[in-house]
């Protein structure tokens, strides 16, 4: 597969972006398989790295997402920052080239890996999901005997159980919310910061669907936002002015006790 080759397929999966460029480098590098030029607009595949063409469009597919995240961000983005945004950049256009059959998911067809993933997933993560919801019944039936004895459940948690409370919050919620444990403790976690029911059921079925962790965080907790851009500057804006001014009272307070100092030192001075 040569360098057009590559930039077609990578616009079958998405055509409507900003002009590109892949360059292959021709070289072998233990550091990276591919690097992003903003500036340039350039991905740089260095093609040496790669036994077959299907670890070489996962990589280019990876570089490419920064080139969209870059180009398409109302907000200066560094290239070299692997937020929530770009996973679920990445991760949408991972699934796209399986579904055109641009791109082979190995984990998907290795038998090796199909058998190892369907233990862990039933064995571990769906079994602890399961373990956590029970232990959030458990942790409401001990805040309720705390109501019940006019004793604080905090102290419960803190000294008894020794469990944090922010944890069991979310432990509990797990349970309150009646989460699904086939997606995983982890997963779970992360719908228990869906306030609204109708998008919280919704994420579940999007994971039990095959959606990562960071497309739903995406879809539903920072997507919202990316809708007003112009209230993502004024909210960055407000962040900036805050650290400036506790920079500021920072400043103040070390300059105080610069003069404190230097006072001293004067007043022993003049003693000896």
């Amino acid at each position: 597969m040569n360098q057009e080759q590559v930039k077609r397929k990578l616009l079958e999966i998405k055509r409507d972006v900003a002009d590109f460029k892949v360059i292959f480098s021709g070289k072998e590098s233990k550091k990276v398989d591919g690097l992003y030029y903003p500036e340039s607009c350039e991905i740089i595949l260095h093609n040496r790295n790669f036994v077959d063409d299907s670890q070489l469009i996962y990589t280019a597919i990876h570089e490419f997402s920064h080139h969209i995240q870059f180009t398409t961000s109302p907000l200066p983005i560094s290239v070299k920052a692997h937020s929530v945004q770009f996973w679920n950049i990445f991760h949408s256009l991972l699934f796209r080239a399986e579904q055109i059959e641009i791109y082979k998911n190995i984990f998907e067809i290795q038998p090796e890996f199909k058998v190892l993933t369907q233990k862990i997933k039933k064995e571990f993560l769906g079994e602890n999901g399961y373990l956590m919801k029970e232990l959030g019944q458990l942790l409401i039936k001990a805040q309720s005997l705390c109501e019940q004895f006019h004793a604080s459940f905090e102290d419960y948690l803190d000294r008894i159980l020794r469990f944090p409370r922010a944890s069991s919050r979310v432990v509990m919620k797990t349970h309150a919310f009646n989460l699904n444990p086939r997606i995983g403790y982890e997963n779970m976690k992360v719908l228990t910061g869906i306030k609204d029911e109708t998008s919280r059921k919704q994420a579940e079925k999007d994971f039990l669907e095959g959606q990562s962790s960071d497309m739903i965080k995406f879809k539903y907790q920072i997507a919202p936002k990316a809708d007003d851009p112009l209230q993502r500057l004024r909210e960055e804006r407000k962040r900036v002015e805050n650290s400036i001014q506790r920079m500021s009272d920072r400043l103040g307070e070390i300059d105080k006790r610069i003069e404190m100092l230097e006072k001293s030192s004067r007043l022993k001075g003049s003693g000896a």
